[in-house]
């Protein structure tokens, strides 16, 4: 079970319950905002978790390829589910308040929850951080591009998701302190809509990645370096001419490679050692399945770039 998923569950959950409690003694429309995101948070952290359980099945006859691609399905539901009852909510809500604004009261109340909800959110964001950090300095990125890069769609969604909820709070503190400082709820209002733009740009985005990998997205070039310079190392190889890798899933990826054999092969020792190759591909833990066929003698042989790492 992925921990930073588990983390942020727990979290949400409680923080939802907390501002919902805060909201209705307040009347704040900002902490209404607030509610509504928690609660499609913690909806999103379970999509995930489903996400991430099925996305690990194992290929069989009917799917190959194994089911990895299942982790971007429930993740764009999750995304959706974001946009749909997160962003909406609060920027529906927003608007009712500044057409039939309403004071509110008991401010102390709100202030509390929000500082309460600030560290159990800071908690699961600095989880999705160490590991969006620690997998980024094995594939030497920056962290903030292996979070928008990455192709396990979980991990992304908690570390957006959560760095999201801490602006989303900064702002719905500004706008409560606003409100209890101007006696005006415009203010207030204005946080919801504001919390619900930044859910909607969030959930935009997040939508926007697992379309690309659903669709079927190719490795960048690092990987497809560190694939050719796999091949090209096995003795079998002479050279490659073709190599194509596209993801199927969070860390597995489908190689197909057209590679020229090293010396004079008889028809009969073809197959064998082009068995040989794929079964050195696939032992690779992220390449979930390899197929190799025989270059054309004419064919160009693709340049050898410095190894890379994967992602």
């Amino acid at each position: 079970m992925n921990l930073t998923v588990v983390v942020a569950l727990g979290a949400n959950a409680l923080v939802a319950v907390a501002k919902s409690v805060a909201a209705a003694l307040t009347g704040s429309a900002s902490l209404v905002a607030e509610a509504a995101h928690s609660w499609a948070d913690t909806g999103n952290e379970v999509l995930l978790l489903v996400a991430d359980r099925r996305s690990r099945h194992r290929p069989d006859r009917a799917h190959p390829l194994g089911y990895g691609r299942e982790a971007y399905v429930w993740s764009m539901f999750a995304a959706l589910g974001l946009f749909a009852f997160g962003s909406a909510v609060s920027i529906t809500h927003g608007v009712q308040e500044l057409v039939n604004p309403e004071p509110a009261a008991h401010f102390a109340v709100g202030y509390v929850v929000l500082a309460v909800a600030f560290c159990l959110e800071g908690v699961s964001f600095l989880q999705a951080l160490r590991q969006v950090r620690s997998e980024a300095r094995r594939v030497r990125r920056d962290p903030l591009e292996h979070a928008l890069e990455t192709s396990d769609p979980t991990l992304r969604g908690v570390f957006a998701e959560d760095a999201a909820a801490l602006v989303g709070l900064v702002l719905a503190f500004a706008g409560l302190l606003a409100h209890q400082l101007t006696g005006s709820p415009v203010p207030d209002a204005l946080g919801s809509i504001a919390v619900g733009l930044l859910l909607g740009v969030v959930a935009v985005v997040l939508i926007d990645r697992n379309r690309r990998f659903l669709v079927g997205e190719a490795a960048d070039e690092r990987l497809t370096a560190g694939a050719l310079g796999h091949l090209c190392s096995l003795p079998e190889v002479a050279r490659v001419t073709y190599l194509h890798l596209e993801f199927v899933g969070p860390r597995q990826v489908f190689l197909v490679a057209s590679v020229d054999l090293e010396g004079d092969v008889v028809e009969s020792a073809v197959a064998p050692q082009l068995r040989r190759v794929e079964a050195a591909c696939e032992a690779v833990p992220l390449v979930r399945k390899a197929v190799v066929t025989v270059a054309g003698p004419n064919e160009p042989s693709l340049p050898l770039p410095p190894a890379a790492h994967v992602r």
